[in-house]
């Protein structure tokens, strides 16, 4: 197991903790709103950070001690997504983000899930002219330069 931060030419890796969240997508917008009041979710040059799949489908059955009463037929919910977003290893900013996402969740029982991972830093080497990034092949890029050369 790797037990420190380690570096490549490009990028630095560091130890966070990546928190991935199920709920419904009219849900999201309010979730994250308050998620980033507690955490601003940065990563290098940009803030609220985080990855939200399609819509799916969940699928459940409300047992006895549900809050609307338990049921005999499985249910089939649309319009599910999952988001997910990479913390700092603080367990006291952890749970204050956990808490946010359960007071603003609508469901009796969110599902969230937090795990260890290792995540990439950018050492923001100059790609100035690498073909491979986006903002090299854009046309503002190119008029850019264009007028540069001028």
């Amino acid at each position: 197991m790797i037990d420190s931060n380690f570096d490549t030419k490009s990028v630095r890796m560091e130890p966070m903790v990546l928190l991935n969240l199920q709920a419904p997508a009219g849900d999201v917008d309010r979730i994250m709103e308050a998620v980033v009041k507690v955490v601003p979710l940065t990563m290098g040059n940009y803030d609220s950070n985080a990855y939200q799949t399609g819509e799916e489908i969940e699928r459940c059955r409300p047992l006895e001690g549900d809050a609307e009463a338990p049921e005999a037929d499985l249910r089939k919910r649309p319009r599910l997504v999952e988001v997910s977003f990479e913390l700092p290893a603080d367990q006291r900013m952890i749970e204050q983000v956990i808490e946010v996402i359960f007071q603003t969740h609508s469901y009796q029982e969110p599902v969230i899930r937090v795990q260890n991972i290792w995540a990439s830093r950018s050492k923001n080497l100059d790609a100035g002219n690498d073909p491979n990034r986006w903002w090299n092949t854009t046309r503002a890029r190119k008029k850019k330069q264009e007028d540069k050369s001028s």
